[in-house]
Formats: structure tokens, sequence, C-alpha cells
């Protein structure tokens, strides 16, 4: 889009909604290179529409991307059927953000959530279920347009969105910590995970912790989520094992809104691991991202 007019008052109405069509797009689908051709899909129909026929653009906006994202994430759907382990989505760091958050949208704490927590939520739901709770909540849209969009009732929709909230009320984090906190905690983990010393993180591990890792089958990764303080413990001493002597590196980050690290070996990006903790301060999630697709961007 480096060919846009800026004086254009169609491509002006264009790139101020592109921050939140960006977001609602990575939410959809979880990759931001998707959601970037997805926008530029939109951006091309934008174009091609006369803008004295469009009553409300950022609404009308709203409606192609999500149209189109939901089109892209049914085809994305069936890949992910033969995606090898756990699908985890593409990190995102503050730094390495493809769009901005205007300050008046600070308040709106879904348009701004891009936590894993809520990519996994909405990732049990259908592509129509979570684009009417995305474009609700995110977008204000009234339900007559959802219903319109989708072909589904308005009472039907009320019903979607009522149950993705609860859904995603349950699955917010309810606890956080510093960043000093944070950091100690990761090298408490690191350093008895080096050592063998179960007991040192399983005291930081709630009993029913969950870890999960995307490997995309290009890297060494758990084909499952592992549950259990102990089973995680002997996992995170296995692979630190596994690695040996090679020179490791850790740079703390925010990855997805989560207390995070980006760990390299030997130089080479390696992976992004992000802690969720549980109300009583113990880890409650870990999320371990190694598919290298997805790291590109963090490269």
């Amino acid at each position: 889009m480096s060919n846009m007019n800026r004086a254009d008052p169609q491509t002006s109405a264009f790139e101020a909604a592109r921050p939140r069509l960006m977001r609602l797009a990575y939410r959809m689908l979880g990759d931001v290179g998707a959601a970037e051709d997805i926008v530029q899909n939109a951006w091309l129909k934008w174009q091609a529409t006369p803008m004295d026929t469009i009553a409300e653009p950022a609404a009308w906006l709203a409606k192609v991307t999500a149209r189109l994202a939901i089109d892209e994430l049914r085809a994305a759907r069936r890949k992910r059927e033969i995606y090898a382990g756990p699908f985890l989505p593409e990190p995102v760091t503050p730094e390495a953000e493809p769009w901005s958050a205007p300050a008046a949208e600070a308040s709106l704490a879904i348009a701004d959530d891009l936590s894993v927590a809520l990519f996994l939520v909405l990732e049990r739901l259908s592509p129509d279920e979570r684009a009417a709770f995305l474009l609700r909540e995110a977008f204000d849209a009234d339900y007559g347009e959802i219903a319109a969009m989708l072909g589904k009732s308005e009472a039907a929709c009320r019903k979607i969105i009522e149950r993705a909230r609860e859904h995603v009320a349950d699955a917010r984090p309810r606890y956080s910590v510093d960043e000093e906190a944070h950091r100690a905690l990761f090298e408490t983990l690191l350093s008895a995970s080096a050592s063998g010393n179960l007991e040192a993180i399983k005291k930081h591990l709630r009993p029913d912790a969950i870890l999960i890792s995307d490997g995309g089958g290009k890297r060494a990764a758990a084909l499952n989520p592992i549950y259990g303080d102990d089973k995680i413990a002997r996992f995170l001493v296995g692979t630190s094992r596994k690695r040996g002597d090679a020179p490791l590196s850790f740079a703390p980050a925010r990855v997805n809104g989560l207390p995070s690290l980006i760990l390299r070996e030997d130089g080479v990006l390696d992976s992004t691991i992000s802690l969720e903790l549980g109300d009583d301060g113990r880890i409650a999630r870990i999320y371990i991202v190694r598919n290298p697709d997805k790291l590109e961007r963090l490269g």
C-alpha cells in the first residue's frame, strides 16, 4: 500500500481503520502474514467501491475483513488438521507489531487483547462464531449487522456472543506481577531445569499447570499439551539436557501480552517462552513457540 495517496479521503479513511482491521484479522487467524494479506484484500475491495455508497466506512471495512478472514480460516483449519502438534498464534511483541493501537482505544480491553489464552478460546469457536464475537466486542457492531453478514438470526448471534464472552472471561489471566518478579521466576526455572532440580521447578508450578509447545513439525516440541506440575518439570529438565552445552542467550520481552523470554541458541533464534500465572502467583500455563516460520518477524 506504499502507493496510497494520503491526501485522498478514501485512503485516509482506510488508513485510520487499518490498525483495528489488522488486530481483527490477526485474532481470527493467529498469523501476521495472513492478516496482512486479508487487510490488503480489504483495501482492494474498498478501493473498488465508491465511498459515497458507504454510510459507515469503519463498519463496512470491519465486515469485509471479517468475511475474508472467515474464508481464510476455513481453509486454514483444513491445513491445521494435519499440523504437527498444538497450534499457537504467531508471537507478537510490542516492538514488532505491524499495527498501532490508538490511545482512544486503550479502554477497549478486547481490542488490544492479543493473548494466547484468548486465541485458544477463540480456536474452539467456529469461524462464524469467532467473527461474531470479535465484531461485537472489538467493533461494537450491532446484532442486526452481524446476523446479516453471517446469515443467522439476531437471537442466534446473541447466544453465540454471550457464550464466547463467558469462555473468554474464564480464560483471562486474573493475576499479574511486576517485571522483576517475572524475571526472577524465569531465572529460577532455567537454573532448576539446567541442574535437573525437579522439586525447585514444581514449587513454582500449579498442580494443574499446562505446557503447550508449537514446533510445527519443523523443530522438536511436545506433540500434545503436557498436564500437571510433575510432567512439566520432567519435560523442562529433559529439554535442557538435550540442548547439552550449546550456548544460550535469553532476552526478556512481552509476547502476546505475556511476560516472556526470547531464546537464542548459538546466536540463532530458537523459541519464545511465555508464562501465565494463576491467582496464587504460581505458573498456570507455559507457551513455547519453536516453529521457525512463526519466529521470522522476531529474528
